[in-house]
């Protein structure tokens, strides 16, 4: 398929806005999914590959078009390579198909630091300002959605002050980076999920981190509250904002696993999970969208005991179509 349709998509956009300005004081420039036309399928994701080196599994065709088919994110971190190449390619290839990629930037210094399971990221506080504006670089003015860090800030609780301030320093550069160099990408500022901070202090957290200055935030990333629990603390916190900060933004609830989710379920590989509502716009959110691959592991623990975090675990992809 060629990339003409998207150029049509633009220059229509482009010829109304000029037609207006002789009736309107102001043209509005096109959002991310005005520019595309649906979200973009990973087909290389690690379901896919799964798949097909195993297609005489019993497993592979449920697993295949339940999860494999839909949209959901990449992540990007230290295994990406060199990540400016590595994100003009996947952005590339979804403007190429005119859909919008879903990306998730985790690579933070000190990443996962209290939760361990997950930890790494960048060696330093420069290294992570470099690889972050090659991240933005490499998409350009492709139309893309961006997740800012996962657990970024919930993940206080045994960091000084100095690494705190670090880490917030860092979120409004990349910010800064995204609005400089890649001004069709929507960014997503990680709020973690409601059952870790409440909604005053995530507020507050999210407005030192630059979130004036993304287009919104995001929720329940690798976690399996549901979307009713989601919604009502995406709206506490925009009620935190508004009465402390003057401002609200939109938010994101990850549902790629939430299905049966509630409060009460464990963070870590619990069993009896299912898939939640597929990538969409609106259902009391901006956008429902898969930010965690289904039966991408935790790590070392619930029914993924003896993984390490990211590996797939076929049979509990399999358990997550159906909810067993």
């Amino acid at each position: 398929m060629s990339s003409q349709p998207r150029i049509r998509i633009a220059a229509t956009v482009l010829a109304l806005a000029l037609t207006s300005l002789s009736t309107a004081p102001t043209a509005f420039a096109a959002s991310p999914p005005e520019l595309t036309n649906g979200f973009y399928v990973d087909p290389d994701s690690t379901v896919l590959q799964w798949a097909d080196a195993n297609p005489q599994d019993g497993r592979s065709s449920a697993i295949r078009t339940s999860i494999g088919q839909q949209p959901m994110a990449r992540w990007f971190g230290s295994w990406s390579g060199t990540i400016g190449t590595a994100t003009g390619a996947y952005v590339g290839a979804a403007d190429y198909h005119n859909k919008l990629p879903i990306m998730v930037a985790y690579n933070i210094a000190g990443r996962d630091a209290c939760g361990g399971h997950s930890g790494g990221g960048a060696g330093s506080v420069d290294a992570y300002n470099t690889w972050i504006a090659s991240f933005a670089g490499g998409i350009a003015d492709r139309p893309a959605i961006v997740i800012l860090e996962p657990d970024a800030l919930g993940d206080f609780d045994c960091m000084s002050s100095s690494q705190v301030g670090d880490r917030q320093n860092m979120l409004i550069n990349a910010i800064a980076q995204f609005n400089a160099q890649a001004p069709n990408t929507w960014t997503y500022l990680d709020a973690g999920n409601p059952g870790w901070v409440d909604a005053a202090t995530m507020a507050q957290r999210l407005n030192a981190a630059g979130l004036q200055n993304a287009h919104g935030f995001s929720l329940n990333i690798s976690n399996f509250h549901n979307n009713a629990e989601n919604t009502a603390y995406g709206n506490a916190v925009n009620a935190e904002l508004n009465s402390r900060f003057g401002y609200t933004k939109p938010y994101v609830i990850d549902s790629s696993r939430n299905a049966n989710g509630n409060s009460s379920t464990p963070w870590c590989n619990p069993g009896g999970q299912k898939i939640g509502s597929s990538s969409q716009y609106g259902e009391g959110a901006e956008m429902l969208l898969w930010i965690k691959t289904p039966g991408e592991s935790d790590g070392d623990c619930g029914v993924g005991l003896g993984s390490t975090a990211g590996a797939f675990l076929p049979q509990v992809a399999y358990d997550m179509i159906y909810g067993y």
